[in-house]
């Protein structure tokens, strides 16, 4: 099996952002531990600050990966694009944030791409990147 992760803008800054929200474990830190976890799971890991470069990463993956685990940060709220490359593709997608974007700014509390997504994990940190790599086991 293999699957994509793919991370939003800012969430390079995960580790040193925002620890009380975020953690202070960097990304890279999880990605590896993630990888010996699932040693039969292939991961490719894919952050961009850049709107284009994850729709470019969407459409890539789209029909050749059996699973996109998306977490595109602010972009969520605010990208018809990102929602409408979702929707062009066969690959399912699960979206995952790591607050509970439900408890934040009123503006975070609507997700734009999460109705194109399979299912959608918020506020159970980084081990929402896991529950999405078992729901793609399963």
């Amino acid at each position: 099996m293999k699957l994509l992760i793919l991370n939003g803008p800012n969430l390079n800054l995960i580790g040193q952002r925002e620890p009380e929200i975020y953690g202070r474990k960097s990304f890279e830190e999880y990605f590896e531990n993630l990888q010996m976890e699932y040693p039969g799971v292939t991961l490719h890991y894919f952050q961009s600050n850049h709107e284009g470069d994850l729709i470019d990463k969407i459409q890539e993956a789209g029909f050749s990966y059996q699973g996109v685990i998306l977490n595109a940060g602010a972009y969520s709220h605010t990208s018809i694009a990102l929602a409408d490359a979702i929707s062009a593709i066969e690959t399912p997608v699960v979206e995952v944030h790591i607050s509970n974007i439900y408890a934040r700014e009123d503006f975070r509390q609507k997700s734009l791409t999460a109705n194109r997504c399979d299912g959608c994990i918020t506020g159970l940190g980084l081990k929402g990147y896991a529950l999405a790599i078992e729901y793609f086991i399963d």
